[in-house]
């Protein structure tokens, strides 16, 4: 009952890729006219997670990276219909299939160990027992496992195995995250487990996603007359009705501005932030770990304290040591370190992924982006990634917790991995080196029970939709691109009847052919 025929206005509450996407499916799917679609932005730009900033005096800086993979239909779907802004001629989707065609990924060099190539980097020493572990939780009813974590689930023993170093980098688990969602990961990803160790079959964007996603995004929905309010922040959702029938009546804005909303009206909100809180710091200044959680999880409690069916935000955000880690972005003069990677690790630039420094005790990994990596990148610069997933513990070289590093000693740390003597270590004089601390990065795997997460369409709900990485969604995992793609999409259909649902999460763990070919790789075969 809302299209272009009622006049309806349409509200999105945050401009991350959850909130764009809706937007563009009310235009692509719904018909509904951009005028009448408003999305309001605490920030001052848009993206959320996906993003790129920064210059070449400055450094370069994006706090992640989200790896892609075939079975990602959502996001195909939607980036199929927006131009690349290099030829527009050519969808999104189009680009990167060629993008990887071109730049395909196959890692020679996952692991390092003792300051070069680990010997056993393409084995996963995974023992029996692991491997019945791994199987038994496949296998095990989803609603049974509540609250239970990693660790709670596995021998002490499976967390020492390549297995878990690879898995765990991957995917950013730590052993105290839910084990529901590692089973979700499990049964969701089992068919790229032939090619795990090298993390072959993960597709990439050409440039960072900001450049690569997020700016076409917004131009096409710019084109469209959608209307963005960026320096915007939603802190209240005025809920009218009783518990089988309620409706937003108002939007509530930090100005204090009161928007009356109707019940033929639609809001979509953003729950809840991973990177809400995120720090930066430089060469000489480590970032500072906040314990502000941001408006988006203000309002996620605001409304789970007033109404059922909201879930319980403090399930997610209660615990920062838990949620944590720490990014960096490194803009070189030269191209003598990626020189050397590539003869060190045996890819060609941008081939290989992550590579982690097995043992290290910041859990250190690194990623050589292909250059240039952000759009505007200036020439004759180049730039690469890396994360500790323990920054809360003491270097091997550094002899402090990566959480109080500063940029420079983050490149000694790493220097220090790959045994680079004096004459090396000056590669990175004059580098620019932006550390980013996220105090909520992994707080959607925090452990859960059902009715921790609010469904995408509350009950009662007449006029509102939850959608990003909160709601819960039935086989799909958080931490992906996906996730918030297809619950805008669920969000989006359950509110006007002429768009159609998303489809099925693709389910390649009923396939047998799939799952013969990752028994094999558990058993070492």
């Amino acid at each position: 009952m809302t299209d272009k025929m009622s006049g309806a206005q349409h509200y999105i509450i945050g401009a991350g890729i959850a909130g764009l996407s809706a937007a563009v499916f009310l235009v692509r799917d719904a018909g509904v006219r951009g005028q009448n679609i408003h999305i309001f932005e605490k920030l001052s730009v848009t993206g959320g997670a996906l993003d790129g900033s920064g210059n070449a005096e400055d450094g370069y800086l994006s706090r992640g990276g989200r790896m892609f993979e075939q079975n990602f239909v959502c996001t195909f779907d939607l980036l199929d219909a927006i131009p690349s802004p290099d030829d527009p001629g050519v969808s999104i989707t189009e680009d990167i299939m060629a993008f990887n065609r071109m730049v395909p990924g196959s890692s020679d060099c996952r692991l390092v160990r003792d300051g070069k190539p680990a010997p056993d980097r393409f084995r996963l020493n995974l023992r029996v027992r692991d491997i019945f572990d791994v199987k038994r939780l496949m296998l095990h009813p989803e609603p049974s496992l509540k609250d239970i974590t990693i660790e709670g689930w596995f021998q002490p023993r499976f967390f020492g195995s390549n297995f878990w170093v690879m898995w765990s980098t991957m995917f950013a688990f730590q052993p105290w995250h839910s084990v529901v969602e590692m089973r979700r990961y499990l049964r969701r990803f089992i068919h790229l487990f032939p090619e795990f160790t090298r993390i072959a079959g993960i597709l990439r964007t050409r440039f960072n996603q900001y450049d690569s996603i997020i700016v076409p995004l917004v131009n096409w929905l710019r084109e469209h007359d959608v209307k963005i309010a960026t320096d915007t922040d939603v802190t209240d959702l005025e809920i009218a009705g009783h518990r089988s029938e309620r409706h937003v009546c108002e939007i509530v804005t930090g100005d204090g501005d009161r928007i009356a909303v109707r019940k033929s009206d639609r809001v979509y909100m953003t729950l809840g932030s991973m990177t809400a809180g995120s720090t930066t710091g430089s060469n000489d200044t480590a970032p500072v770990l906040t314990y502000d959680a941001g408006d988006a999880w203000q309002l996620w409690r605001r409304l789970a304290g007033k109404h059922e069916g909201f879930g319980k935000p403090e399930k997610f955000c209660g615990d920062r040591i838990k949620t944590a880690w720490s990014s960096f972005t490194v803009t070189l003069d030269g191209p003598a370190f990626f020189e050397f990677m590539e003869d060190f690790t045996n890819n060609r630039t941008g081939t290989g992924g992550l590579v982690t420094f097995a043992g290290s005790g910041w859990t250190l990994s690194v990623v050589m982006f292909h250059q240039p990596h952000f759009r505007e990148q200036k020439e004759g610069t180049y730039t690469f990634w890396g994360y500790g997933l323990r920054g809360d513990r003491q270097g091997d070289f550094v002899k402090k917790r990566m959480w109080d590093a500063t940029g420079d000693e983050i490149i000694s740390e790493m220097a220090g991995h790959l045994r680079l003597n004096p004459e090396q270590q000056a590669w990175f004089r004059g580098c620019r080196v932006r550390p980013c601390m996220m105090p909520l990065i992994t707080s959607q795997f925090m452990p859960r029970k059902p009715g921790d997460r609010p469904e995408i369409r509350p009950p009662g709900s007449i006029n509102y939709a939850v959608m990003g990485q909160y709601c819960e969604q039935d086989a799909d995992c958080v931490f992906t691109v996906e996730y918030s793609v297809r619950s805008a999409k669920s969000a989006v259909a359950s509110l006007n009847n002429s768009v159609m649902p998303p489809p099925p999460v693709v389910r390649s763990d009923r396939n047998p052919v799939v799952l013969a070919r990752a028994a094999r790789v558990l058993l070492g075969l």
